[in-house]
């Protein structure tokens, strides 16, 4: 038996024969071998070919995924958005105990997370869902911690979102009261010294206060 190997080059793939696409500019002879002498097809990784919405672009974290499994994988991005534009996202029954638990004991409501529209973790038009839903419900002290991103969308953007999501949320009782980023509050190396700061904020409210 013929043994196989699946081997991922992150970032690797086919596009225009511009001065701007690296890979075409560079010297692969081993990969053009590979081309020349062995069978090959392309895959394509992006929206609806691997489970995101149409036009979303894809990620080595989705691509894993849709590789991995050999057929197309729905990422969570499009089963909520599903389920909010199937009016069936109201009927979560965690989330409505959770907002009635609120109301009836006068307690606050913390979301926190990802505030962005990059599609990979979250996207801000959820979080908005959200806010509406526990408005709707009674909730009178909604908190959102915003985590800015930087990796899947612009590093500079963070501003925006807050902007927007101010904007969306003024005639609701949420209030933004915490922002850090991605960086701290999301760490996936163990680096304590980052997730220390995040947790002091979310868990200690120690932080530079500012007033808008």
């Amino acid at each position: 038996m013929k043994k196989v190997a699946l081997l991922i080059l992150d970032g690797w793939g086919h596009g225009d024969k511009t001065k701007s696409n690296a890979i075409r500019n560079a010297r692969t002879p081993f990969i053009d071998s590979l081309y020349k002498n062995y069978p090959n097809s392309e895959l394509l990784t992006d929206g609806e070919h691997v489970g995101l919405p149409a036009g979303q672009m894809g990620n080595s974290e989705v691509g894993h995924l849709n590789i991995g499994a050999g057929r197309v994988v729905y990422q969570d991005l499009v089963k909520i958005n599903n389920a909010i534009k199937n009016d069936t996202f109201k009927n979560n029954k965690e989330l409505n105990k959770a907002f009635s638990y609120a109301k009836k004991n006068n307690k606050p409501v913390h979301l926190i997370g990802l505030l962005s529209d990059g599609g990979v973790h979250s996207h801000d038009s959820h979080l908005v869902h959200l806010c509406e839903l526990a408005d709707k419900a009674g909730v009178n002290n909604l908190y959102i911690h915003a985590f800015t991103d930087g990796r899947d969308c612009d590093p500079k953007s963070g501003i925006k979102f807050i902007k927007k999501l101010e904007k969306q949320t003024t005639k609701l009782s949420a209030e933004l009261i915490s922002v850090i980023g991605r960086y701290y509050a999301m760490d996936r190396d163990q680096r304590w010294e980052r997730i220390k700061l995040a947790y002091d904020l979310l868990v200690h409210s120690k932080g530079e206060k500012i007033k808008i």
